[in-house]
């Protein structure tokens, strides 16, 4: 089971600071996550200009030019946000038993470390 999925609140803990021009300390929702590569996509963090070349597209308009992107960043750099205290805390595991149509399973739930609290 991924501790960082799709649509959750993550904290930068790594690298340069705000003031600094860097993104550390700044949270954002996850858009998207590769787990292949363990990197996420998060929303304002590690924003670059892309360049495009420009063209045209069917109706006439021109596009291409430059255009300002998130790009991904290493899993390991952000941490998940505890929603009852908005600070970074680690990710632990709990099982759960569920009854669905009769039959009870065992589940896997996401904590926050440091409160206790289901993710």
């Amino acid at each position: 089971m991924a501790k960082i999925k799709k649509g959750d609140l993550v904290q930068v803990i790594t690298g340069a600071k705000a003031e600094r021009g860097g993104d550390r300390g700044k949270q954002g929702k996850v858009l998207r996550v590769f787990p292949e590569a363990n990197r996420v996509l998060v929303e304002g963090i590690n924003r670059v200009t892309k360049h495009t070349k420009v063209g045209q597209s069917q109706r006439g308009t021109n596009t291409g030019g430059i255009e300002v992107v998130e790009a991904s960043i290493h899993i390991s750099n952000v941490a998940l946000v505890d929603p009852s205290t908005k600070k970074p805390t680690r990710v632990g595991f709990r099982t759960e038993t569920v009854e669905r149509d009769g039959v009870q399973r065992e589940v896997r739930v996401r904590v926050a470390k440091s409160s206790g609290k289901d993710i």
